[in-house]
């Protein structure tokens, strides 16, 4: 198509038609005897029509943002597709009409540029495979909208009898961080479908906006209770922590845990009490932070319910330094944080069990908030099914056989309900999905990624008449997990760079992420923290609750204590009852001080191969926002060490063994990009920074505490993982 021709270009805002019908910036001009524009049908709309004004040839026209096909009669749905099938051969012309071109069936005009237009594209690119693997469901692979061959939703005998072929490729774009041909191969039993309610876009409003009152009621305990602000990311890593052990019923929001009381959030907020204690750079702030500490520390003694002899040691030692600080104007900032550490030994113990019962209010009332939410949504999701006729009670567990299956995605027991109209338009190269005047944006790269993803894994949607609703749930639900704050969740929602994506598959054989999301994935096989929604994006479900029994896998967990620890229990399990290859390569924060029980673990554990550290700043991340982010802003530097380590069984070992070679293949892909790298992570702007978004900066301390904060101190959360 020219330049001028239709929507698609930033600069006609005029031409670009949403869904519904109307311009996403304005109206088009028309002439003023021209007629109102028609409206078109959903169908139309959901298959990416839109209707647009040509300005040369001063009329209407309908373009196709999908296949950028471009007709001057209205489309008609089951049309064939020009490129694949350019005689029309399986497309019956509709009643009534004369087929008027033999490149287009169904009586269509091809709109030409003074009617003759070539059909050169500028993004021609190689069409993925379509290799579906076998799976007990012997699922067929789903029609997207823009690939209209095949005509799925045609019901006549003569439709049925006509050969389909086999959809054309979507458009790809050139800029691709992933790498959907790989085939899988992680292999597990047959498992039945899970008991999940099936997504709906009401139901995702409805939990954002619980999850963000619960956010809100987070932040104030923390005020009103300690006087603090809630530590950075712990609401997240809250989630995170609690979903290891929650057994409720709800994806996101945790309902059923023992303990209630979570050791990540108290420990947490534990370590910021009396004071948080920041990124010290210059003596004067050292200075300053510790009288603010020995202020507070004297304060919380006296106005809390505590022993007559943690006052009088607090006091006496609060005291002490004041005066050495009056008297001492000569010390360096390494003076002020010895003498910050002094204080901390001394006081901290006395502050830790004033506080202990407060804290701990914070995270039972926190739960039981997220309990009563859990069943309000529930309940109202329950009632959403039941007016469509959907018995979420007594259905029947389907059979499975006991038999080893390449891994598939998952699927739900429940038959999705009908879905709302989601609106779809796109702001440049970003795609702008409203529900409800609630908007959700993606990148259009993105956008056409979860389209292949979704072509691929989804079965009960071949006509693609849930894709958007469901790309609307899949977008919300991660924001509401990122938090609102800014860069807030990205470092949890990281990813390893293409490269070495791409040494891991050609060295190791690794095809499958352990921890990954249909946005940041790499592999269209991958577990995430979704399955609900995700499973129609390629998702195998959780990984604590996915038992390969052979394959090849990366894992780049969140890094959360209790999840990390978890995983490697998991390692463990499957690594010593499977007798097939089975190969896990993780990369996890090399924190030492002091180690995290998970590393340790993984270093001890008898099937460790090999392990490597690839040092701070030598390496980057892609962005956990990677999806919505600028081109600027996708990659950035770790600011710790990254410890590789190689956990495999004798099979796996023989099969895909770490020698030298590929050990050096796998290093030299940290540095084949020859970035300019951005700033240590997303959040790591902040001049004072904080130890739960940060690397562990100079003077930070371990958090006394009581033994119920637990000795093992929360590190500073780096700003990769994958959830």
């Amino acid at each position: 198509m020219t330049t001028e021709n239709h929507g698609t270009l930033k600069g006609d805002s005029a031409l670009m038609m949403s869904p519904s019908g109307s311009s996403s910036q304005g109206h088009p001009h028309l002439p003023s005897t021209s007629k109102p524009v028609q409206e078109l049908p959903d169908e139309l709309i959901q298959a990416g029509w839109s209707k647009c004004w040509s300005k040369r040839e001063n009329r209407p026209y309908y373009f196709n943002r999908f296949t950028n096909q471009s007709l001057w009669e209205m489309p008609v749905l089951g049309q064939h597709d020009v490129i694949s099938d350019p005689l029309g051969l399986n497309a019956a012309p509709a009643s009534g009409e004369v087929v008027a071109d033999p490149g287009l069936g169904n009586g269509q005009r091809k709109r030409r540029l003074s009617e003759e237009t070539p059909q050169g594209n500028p993004n021609s690119f190689k069409r993925p495979r379509v290799d579906v693997p076998v799976t007990p469901t012997t699922p067929t692979v789903p029609i997207s909208p823009s690939t209209p061959g095949a005509k799925p939703w045609s019901s006549t005998a003569e439709d049925k009898q006509m050969p389909v072929l086999p959809p054309p490729a979507p458009y790809r774009p050139t800029a691709v961080y992933w790498d959907l041909d790989v085939q899988t191969n992680a292999v597990i039993r047959e498992r039945a479908p899970a008991d999940y309610l099936p997504p709906h876009p009401e139901m995702e409003l409805q939990r954002a906006q619980l999850t963000t009152k619960l956010r809100q009621h987070y932040h104030e305990l923390c005020s009103q209770r300690e006087g603090i602000e809630p530590p950075r990311e712990s609401f997240n890593r809250w989630l995170l922590e609690r979903k290891v052990v929650d057994k409720g019923p709800d994806p996101l929001l945790p309902s059923e845990c023992d303990p209630v009381i979570s050791p990540s959030m108290f420990r947490e907020v534990m370590n910021d009490i009396p004071i948080r204690l920041s990124r010290i750079k210059y003596k004067e702030e050292a200075r300053k932070l510790l009288l603010k500490y020995a202020e507070a520390a004297k304060k919380m003694i006296e106005s809390r319910n505590a022993t007559p002899d943690s006052r009088k040691v607090v006091k006496w030692n609060v005291e002490d330094t004041i005066n050495w600080l009056r008297k001492d104007h000569s010390a360096s900032k390494e003076d002020y944080m010895d003498r910050l550490e002094h204080l901390r030994k001394q006081c901290g113990p006395h502050v830790a069990a004033v506080a202990k019962d407060s804290i701990e209010g914070i995270c039972t009332k926190i739960y039981h908030i997220s309990t009563e939410y859990v069943r309000r949504i529930r309940q109202s999701h329950q009632a959403l099914l039941k007016d469509c006729n959907i018995t979420v009670d007594g259905v029947e567990a389907q059979e499975v056989q006991d038999r080893l299956v390449y891994c598939y995605p998952v699927r739900l027991a429940l038959p999705s309900p009908p879905q709302p109209r989601v609106e779809l338009h796109f702001e440049n190269d970003v795609a702008c999905l409203r529900f409800k005047g609630e908007m959700v944006k993606v990148n259009r790269n993105y956008f056409n990624k979860l389209e292949l993803l979704y072509r691929y894994s989804c079965i009960d949607d071949q006509r693609f008449e849930k894709f958007l609703s469901r790309v609307w749930c899949l977008i919300k639900r991660y924001q509401v997990m990122f938090g609102s704050g800014v860069h807030e969740g990205t470092g949890l929602q990281g990813a390893l760079p293409v490269p070495v994506f791409e040494a891991l598959n050609k060295q190791f054989g690794v095809s499958f992420e352990c921890f990954a999301s249909p946005l940041n994935c790499y592999f269209k096989q991958f577990c995430s923290a979704s399955p609900d929604i995700d499973g129609f994006f390629g998702s195998r479900g959780p990984f604590l609750s996915f038992s390969p029994v052979s394959g090849s896998f990366e894992a780049n967990p969140p890094f959360c204590e209790e999840l990390m620890d978890a995983m490697v229990t998991h390692f463990e399990k499957l690594l010593e009852r499977s007798s097939e290859p089975l190969s896990f390569i993780i990369f996890i924060p090399e924190w030492r001080d002091p180690p995290t029980p998970a590393l340790t673990r993984m270093e001890a554990s008898r099937f460790r191969r090999h392990q490597f550290t690839v040092q701070a700043f030598e390496h980057e991340y892609r962005s956990g926002s990677q999806h919505i982010c600028k081109r600027e802003e996708l990659y950035y530097k770790a600011v710790h060490s990254t410890a590789i380590i190689f956990l495999q069984n004798a099979a796996g070992f023989a099969k895909w063994e770490p020698t030298a070679e590929r050990i050096q293949e796998l290093q030299a892909a940290y540095r084949v990009s020859g970035r300019s790298l951005a700033s240590p992570g997303p959040s790591t702007g902040s001049a004072t920074g904080d130890r739960d978004s940060k690397m562990r900066p100079v003077g930070t301390l371990d958090s006394p505490g009581s033994q119920d904060s637990s000795s093992q101190t929360e590190k500073s959360t780096p700003d990769t993982g994958s959830v």
